[in-house]
C-alpha cells in the first residue's frame, strides 16, 4: 500500500527505522535516570508502537522526521511557530529546538503537511495545524 493513503486514511505516524531505534534506546535510558517522566515517557513509546517504521529514504518529505524544520499554527491562539524536531542534547528552545523526548516534540514525531492534532502539554490540551515541514536534508541546504 503507498504510505501516503495509509497515513492519511489510518493516522499512522511515519518514523524512519533509525529514529526509532535511537528513540527505543533513549527511552530505556530516561526510565532509569528520570523515573518522574514515566507518564510522558509512556506516550512516546505509545506513538513508537503505532508508527510506521521505515527506511530513512521511504519517509516522505512532508513528515515531520527527526532535524525537521515544521512550521505549525495554533488553533486557539493563531500563533504561528517554527520548530526543529532534535534529540534531546541538541535541544534549545530559546532557538526553536524542540527535544523529542518534550510533550511538543513527541507530537510532532511522524504526522505530516496539514494535520491537526491534540496534545497534552504542561499548559494544558493544544491544538495544533502543521502547516509546513522542511526535512533535515533542506536545512542543509538552507544553511
Amino acid at each position: 500500500m503507498d504510505i501516503s493513503k495509509r497515513i492519511s486514511t489510518q493516522r499512522y505516524i511515519v518514523v524512519a527505522e533509525a529514529d526509532a531505534r535511537r528513540l527505543r534506546g533513549l527511552l530505556a535510558a530516561r526510565r532509569e535516570s528520570a523515573p518522574h517522566d514515566e507518564a510522558h515517557l509512556l506516550e512516546l513509546e505509545s506513538e513508537l508502537e503505532r508508527a510506521l517504521v521505515v527506511s530513512r529514504d521511504a519517509v516522505p518529505a512532508q513528515v515531520v522526521a527527526m532535524d525537521s524544520a515544521v512550521s505549525v499554527l495554533d488553533l486557539a491562539s493563531g500563533e504561528r511557530r517554527e520548530y526543529t524536531l532534535v534529540y534531546p542534547a541538541d535541544a534549545n528552545a530559546a532557538v526553536g529546538r524542540i527535544s523529542v523526548l518534550a510533550p511538543l516534540g513527541t507530537a510532532l514525531l511522524g504526522y505530516r503537511e496539514g494535520d491537526e492534532l491534540e496534545w497534552m502539554m504542561p499548559g494544558g490540551l493544544r491544538r495544533l495545524r502543521i502547516e509546513r515541514v522542511r526535512s533535515s536534508d533542506e536545512n542543509i541546504i538552507r544553511h
